[in-house]
């Protein structure tokens, strides 16, 4: 079975008790939608969360947030290739496995694309601040080549994103403390632009702190799915 939920932001407590109330197998898997918070403040902080979450007994596979570090800017991750595509791995958290952009994995028979990263709208406080922000949260334009080259070449059924194309923008979870005309929709226009061009059974992302469900789009903040079917929501 193929789980998925959204973001944890460095608090694995809900996956753990997910797993000890359905009960979850080993050859099950969990997709975190981005904002996983386990490359975040580097050091003792990461170790001890991804310490919790290698305690699932599934892998996990985690789509790139915003609010977090892409592994492959950190000398312990390596690739590997699973369920045929690329992650990146540590040797220490063998289950814990984060999609590389562009990758397709083979879940349940069904083709899923990872596409991650959005647009920080707390970049300012967080550079202020002195809080985690990353220059490189969004996909660059290498990422995009190589994901509208994948989706040229192979046809797909899922698309596992952080943020949502643009027309499906939650609105009712705008912060009304930011001034919505500088916020860069650059991502969400571009993943607008995929979602005309392509056929799909579904879409899951995260990154909006909302559960809900329009048409083929599936919002995942609190709730769980099963990956091509409706799971009830534990919140």
């Amino acid at each position: 079975m193929v789980y998925l939920t959204g973001d944890i932001h460095g608090d694995p407590r809900r996956l753990l008790a997910f797993s000890d109330r359905i009960p979850v197998r080993e050859e099950d898997v969990i997709v975190l939608l981005g904002d996983v918070g386990a490359n975040y403040y580097g050091g003792k902080r990461d170790e001890q969360v991804k310490t919790w979450l290698s305690m699932l007994p599934c892998s996990v596979l985690c789509i790139h947030g915003n609010h977090e570090k892409r592994p492959q800017t950190i000398p312990t991750y390596h690739e590997e290739l699973w369920r045929g595509g690329i992650c990146f791995v540590e040797d220490a958290y063998p289950n814990l496995k984060f999609a590389k952009d562009g990758e397709i994995f083979d879940l349940e028979g069904k083709r899923c694309i990872a596409i991650g990263g959005a647009y920080s709208v707390d970049k300012a406080w967080r550079i202020a601040g002195h809080y985690g922000w990353w220059e490189d949260e969004q996909p660059s334009a290498e990422i995009k080549t190589r994901v509208e080259q994948q989706l040229e070449a192979h046809p797909i059924d899922v698309v596992f994103s952080h943020t949502c194309p643009y027309p499906y923008e939650p609105c009712e979870k705008f912060l009304p403390s930011v001034d919505q005309s500088t916020v860069d929709t650059s991502t969400e226009h571009w993943l607008d632009h995929i979602e005309q061009r392509i056929s799909y059974e579904a879409w899951y992302c995260g990154h909006w702190h909302v559960d809900k469900r329009i048409r083929k789009i599936h919002f995942l903040f609190q709730s769980w799915e099963v990956l091509g079917g409706q799971w009830p929501s534990f919140v």
